[in-house]
Order: C-alpha cells, then sequence, then structure tokens
C-alpha cells in the first residue's frame, strides 16, 4: 500500500510538472507573438540635394537617425510604452543642432527662439501640445505632461513654460538653442540679402511608434518657420494637423509648410481615409501628399498601423527619415529613391 501511494505521489508531481511545462512555453510563445514592434521617424522634409550635402553632412545625419531608432528599439524590447518611447527618441533630436528642433531650432524675427510639439496616444485619444515657449529644453516633454497631468490638451507661452516648471521639468535661457548657422540664416533673410526659400523651414521632427502592447502613439516637435513673426505657429503642435493617433486606424507625424497641413486637418484626414476609405497607411498618405501638392504645399509624413505597416511619403527633394521594426527590418535614407 505505501508503495502503491509513493507512485501515485510521484505519477500525481511528474503530471503538474508536465502540465507547469506545458503553460510556461505556451506563455513563452504568447509573449514573443505579443512582442511584435515598430518605430518611423523624421527629421523634417525639405528641398535638398544630394549632390550639394557633403558625404560626411548625410552620415552624420544618418548617425543621428539610428541613435533615435536604436533608442527606441531598446526601449520596446524592455517593454516601455508607446509613449514613453516616443518622448525619448524625439528627445534625441532635440537635443541635436542638425534638426530644426530644440537645440537646433530656427529663430524668430527678434532673433529669439520659439518652440511647438505635440503628442497624442491612440489606445485613449489623450494628448497634448505646447506652442511658442522659449525656455523650455525639450518641448516635447513639456506636451507629454499636458497629456498626463492637466485636463487640457493645448497650453502656449508663458502659461506653457509655468506648467512645464511645476511638473520640475528642464528649464534653459534662451541662448540655450543657439547655433550659429541658424542665426546666420535670419540675418541673411533681415538683411535681404536672399529670398526665403523652402529651406528655411527643414528640420521638424517626428515620431510614431507601435509597442509590444498594440498601441500607437506618436509626436512632433518643431522650431517652426525662420524668421516668422507674430506668434505665428504651424502644424506641429495641433493635433490633427501635424499629429495624429487612433488605435483603429494609424498614429501619424508630419513635417512641411505648416499652414498648408493645418488647412488640410491632414494627420486627421489620414486617418479617416484608413478608416472610412479602408485604405492602407501609405495609400493614405499618398493621398494626403497628393492633397497637399494640388493646394502647392510641400513637405512629408510619416505613419504607422497596428500591423506594422508604415508610411514615410513625402513631395520634396528629400525627408531625414528611418524606421525599424521587431523583425530586424531597418532603414534609414535622406533623398528620394531613384
Amino acid at each position: 500500500m505505501w508503495h502503491f501511494c509513493n507512485n501515485y505521489k510521484d505519477s500525481v508531481m511528474n503530471f503538474e510538472r508536465m502540465i507547469l511545462t506545458v503553460l510556461v512555453v505556451f506563455s513563452v510563445t504568447l509573449a514573443a507573438g505579443q512582442q511584435k514592434f515598430a518605430i518611423v521617424i523624421h527629421g523634417g522634409a525639405g528641398v535638398m540635394s544630394e549632390d550639394k550635402m557633403s558625404g560626411e553632412k548625410q552620415l552624420e545625419y544618418k548617425a543621428k537617425l539610428n541613435e533615435a531608432l536604436e533608442l527606441g528599439k531598446k526601449l520596446l524590447i524592455d517593454g516601455a510604452e508607446a509613449a514613453e518611447v516616443v518622448v525619448k527618441v524625439i528627445n534625441v533630436m532635440e537635443d541635436s543642432p542638425l534638426f530644426n528642433a530644440g537645440k537646433g531650432a530656427v529663430f524668430t524675427n527678434d532673433e529669439k527662439v520659439e518652440l511647438d510639439a505635440s503628442i497624442m496616444e491612440g489606445k485613449t485619444l489623450k494628448a497634448g501640445a505646447v506652442a511658442g515657449v522659449r525656455d523650455i529644453k525639450n518641448p516635447i516633454n513639456a506636451a507629454f505632461e499636458v497629456m498626463i497631468n492637466s485636463e487640457h490638451v493645448f497650453l502656449s507661452g508663458n502659461g506653457a513654460s509655468e506648467f512645464a516648471k511645476k511638473q520640475g521639468l528642464k528649464m534653459v535661457r534662451n541662448k540655450y538653442f543657439y547655433t550659429k548657422q541658424r542665426h546666420d540664416s535670419l540675418l541673411e533673410l533681415k538683411k535681404k540679402e536672399r529670398e526665403r526659400s523652402k529651406k528655411d523651414n527643414i528640420g521638424t521632427v517626428g515620431c510614431a511608434v507601435l509597442d509590444s502592447y498594440g498601441n500607437l502613439c506618436a509626436g512632433t516637435s518643431t522650431g517652426g518657420m525662420n524668421n516668422k513673426k507674430y506668434g505665428r505657429i504651424g502644424d506641429a503642435p495641433v493635433i490633427g494637423a501635424g499629429t495624429y493617433a487612433n488605435n483603429k486606424t494609424c498614429a501619424v507625424s508630419c513635417t512641411g509648410h505648416g499652414e498648408y497641413y493645418i488647412r488640410l486637418g491632414f494627420a486627421r484626414d489620414i486617418s479617416a481615409l484608413v478608416e472610412y476609405k479602408k485604405m492602407n497607411v501609405s495609400q493614405a498618405c499618398g493621398e494626403e501628399i497628393r492633397k497637399l501638392t494640388e493646394l502647392g504645399g510641400t513637405g512629408g509624413v510619416i505613419a504607422i498601423d497596428t500591423n506594422a505597416n508604415i508610411a514615410m511619403e513625402f513631395n520634396t527633394n528629400g525627408m531625414f527619415r528611418g524606421y525599424i521594426k521587431s523583425s530586424g527590418e531597418k532603414d534609414i535614407a535622406i533623398f528620394k529613391e531613384k
């Protein structure tokens, strides 16, 4: 009898171990299946020439785009949510003098730097934005704080700065944003040594993310238009124009001549084309770029859906752009493919 009991107990224990092993394997397999993620970024679209941009400068841009993508990939592998990834990836570009956002932003007519940014989550449709700020080191962080720690969506100017201080964000003097190249460009315009060109608006940065939980988020940050006056604000901080995200459709970030994007409700319209006309993200972005071109506007857009399908469309000579997927697929480019 004792021998029988021991055999029975051993059988039960072996059966329990087998069930536990099966459950563990199933859980790991299920988790692996949920790990699909992707990230797409842009660093601005505009008039640029492969012949006139040195190989060294091209490598510099690509290295910074790669740094942003690799950071995003690491965060996503570690389980970060989409909004956190959008903020930290954009920080990489805001802290670089290469782009018209944060440290490398263009100047206003009164030789100051005024910054705009926005972010939106696809799961909740929550959003946050700031505009016309002069002392917030990373405006995308302020937009994020508006989204998660206020009852509002859009703050501007001194009020946005006061809010950012209360959230403990890093504040800087306006001279922090100074770069000689941007300042010289402003002075040339003010002295009318040259006419305004589409090059003056290149450099807005943006990011759209699908995280491993199946959620989307998009964000955009910019210094706006070179030599802008009267507190001008473009599309970047306007939810539905420069930024939009909805898990039912896609996440979108735009770059270009902001007035046209606002008039088109550009980013939201792409979402609508996906939702109501059943277009894929590439078709929807292409259609919206067609509308932009028809109006006489220039620029580009990035987008991503919950199946990790990515679009990077523009009607200019180039757009600083790149993406990376959990599958390992990756691309970084500047000019139009020949």
